[in-house]
């Protein structure tokens, strides 16, 4: 028996590849109206023909390069999420997440991502779409799906997961996010300040949502 060869091992998906690598490239440095179909043939090394046998339109393009830069950052920052065994407080379990999620999403190419479907969502609203697809709706539903099997088991009280997963999120995007896209990325604070506002995210949601006088493991450490 053959053995089964590794996603992007064959020539079609290398050629795949290397058309989503050069449009990220390429929309990323000269945003998607300033960024043909022709220049990113050219640097993937591949004929326009073979772009458009993979992507259908420049829209469709932009779609699937946001949602692989987008997908392998939520996979990073949801690793192990939902796989919480009581071996360290929730509140612990949690923190890790909220530091991953404010410091694998802050690459310099997701935040040129963000800012770009932002600039370009009056023309193409589908550009914002896919952004939004990829990143926040993704992770709010990963952490409803686990949010939800711990409001079962007794760790937390969150009846309505998605909500609650809402709350959670932008406690601890929003600040950070907002600072920024409005100020540039130096303005925002350092590893140790970060890991204190993600401190401070998961007591506060903790207290609306935790489960009130719950043993330690359950909730904040005692």
């Amino acid at each position: 028996m053959t053995a089964a060869r590794p996603a992007g091992s064959t020539r079609s998906g290398r050629k795949r590849a290397a058309i989503l690598e050069a449009a990220a490239d390429l929309f990323l440095k000269q945003g998607f109206s300033g960024t043909s179909m022709d220049e990113i043939a050219d640097l993937a090394d591949v004929s326009k023909q073979t772009v458009y046998a993979h992507f259908a339109s420049k829209e469709a393009l932009f779609a699937a390069m946001a949602d692989g830069l987008t997908g392998a950052a939520a996979g990073a920052v949801q690793l192990g999420l939902g796989e919480w065994t009581g071996g360290a407080s929730l509140a612990e379990h949690l923190t890790a997440y909220a530091v991953r999620q404010l410091q694998v999403p802050r690459t310099p190419r997701l935040m040129a991502l963000r800012r770009l479907a932002i600039a370009e969502a009056e023309r193409f609203p589908e550009l914002g779409r896919a952004l939004h697809d990829g990143g926040p709706a993704r992770a709010i539903a990963g952490l409803a799906e686990a949010f939800s099997r711990w409001h079962r088991e007794g760790l937390l009280d969150a009846p309505d997961a998605h909500v609650a997963a809402t709350h959670f999120n932008w406690l601890i995007m929003a600040e950070p996010v907002n600072r920024a896209m409005l100020l540039g990325d130096a303005a925002v604070p350092g590893k140790a300040a970060l890991e204190r506002h993600a401190r401070e995210a998961v007591r506060i949601f903790l207290a609306a949502y935790g489960r009130g006088g719950s043993p330690r493991g359950r909730g904040e450490p005692s």
